[in-house]
């Protein structure tokens, strides 16, 4: 698993995030909505993991070590105001 629970809560992406943990990502936000991803040991994430933080919008702790996602992810998501 390339997701993991830290015990203060923060979600921590590591590595290559597959698609199939997409589901447990999202699941964990939806019910813990102030919780605060930390991604900044991820190299590449799978569409759906970026469309999670995207639907959920949490607090990131980064950059993201991996190019694409610094350049052209993170970008986005920080321009895009939390609600």
């Amino acid at each position: 698993m390339t997701i993991h629970i830290s015990s203060d809560g923060t979600v921590e992406l590591e590595g290559v995030c597959a698609s199939e943990e997409a589901e447990a990502l999202l699941r964990h936000l939806l019910l813990n909505p102030d919780a605060t991803v930390d991604w900044r040991n991820c190299e590449t994430a799978h569409s759906a993991i970026i469309q999670v933080l995207m639907a959920a919008r949490p607090r990131l702790l980064g950059p993201p070590v991996g190019m694409a996602l610094k350049s052209w992810v993170e970008p986005w998501l920080v321009a895009q105001p939390r609600e």
